[in-house]
């Protein structure tokens, strides 16, 4: 398949782009940075291109079969996620394809007894006020995709704490935190890579999203 990665030098990306090469896709990896797209592993199949994701025009788009929203934002610029999703939706309106995979945030999953959302547990710990804005902003990127009808997405979320790491057995789920047998939420980026080109090569959700994490 033809798939165009957005963030692909990110944690996430990167994992999902050399995982998309190893499994024969043809890749279009976008990043700002022509010096860390360089850095990705060398393919024949894999095409870089430096420039900001908002410049992509609806050709770019739709001469894929689907589109990775990997993108990474620091906290000051996190409303790009929403800013992002927004413009990607809405230059594909009316349309089956590309498929857009949008990878959004743990804070959107609910937790606990009572299934409040994570991102209240996140907020109330001052340690995290540095990086909140974050999971808030990916809250209401998935608030948003959930009132698009006519676009084919579908969203899907790491547990509570996703880091750089090897591909494990995985657990999924649909809105809640998930956690593993040891009571840990881990997603490390190898294990979302895998959620994400089996959900590629075989969909299993529309206009939704779903959970994964590492069940060891």
């Amino acid at each position: 398949m033809k798939l165009m990665i957005i963030g692909a030098t990110g944690m996430a990306g990167s994992a999902i782009t050399t995982l998309a090469l190893a499994h024969g896709h043809q890749v279009t990896a976008v990043g700002r940075s022509a010096t860390k797209l360089a850095q990705l592993p060398a393919d024949t199949n894999l095409t870089t291109l430096a420039q900001d994701a908002f410049t992509l025009t609806t050709t770019d788009l739709t001469a894929v079969d689907v589109v990775v929203d990997a993108m990474a934002t620091p906290p000051d610029q996190a409303y790009l996620h929403v800013d992002l999703a927004t413009k990607l939706v809405a230059q594909l309106r009316g349309t089956t394809q590309p498929r857009l995979v949008f990878i959004l945030g743990a804070g959107s999953l609910t937790t606990g007894s009572d299934q409040h959302l994570f991102v209240n547990d996140i907020a109330a710990d001052p340690a995290n006020a540095s990086f909140l804005s974050i999971p808030q902003n990916q809250l209401k990127e998935l608030t948003f995709l959930r009132t698009v009808d006519n676009v084919n997405w579908v969203g899907i979320s790491p547990a509570a704490d996703f880091h750089a790491g090897q591909a494990t057995t995985m657990l999924t789920g649909t809105d809640t935190l998930l956690v593993n047998q040891a009571g840990q939420s881990v997603t490390t980026a190898g294990t979302m890579a895998q959620a994400v080109v089996n959900e590629i090569e075989q969909p299993a959700h529309h206009q939704t999203r779903f959970t994964v994490a590492n069940a060891d």
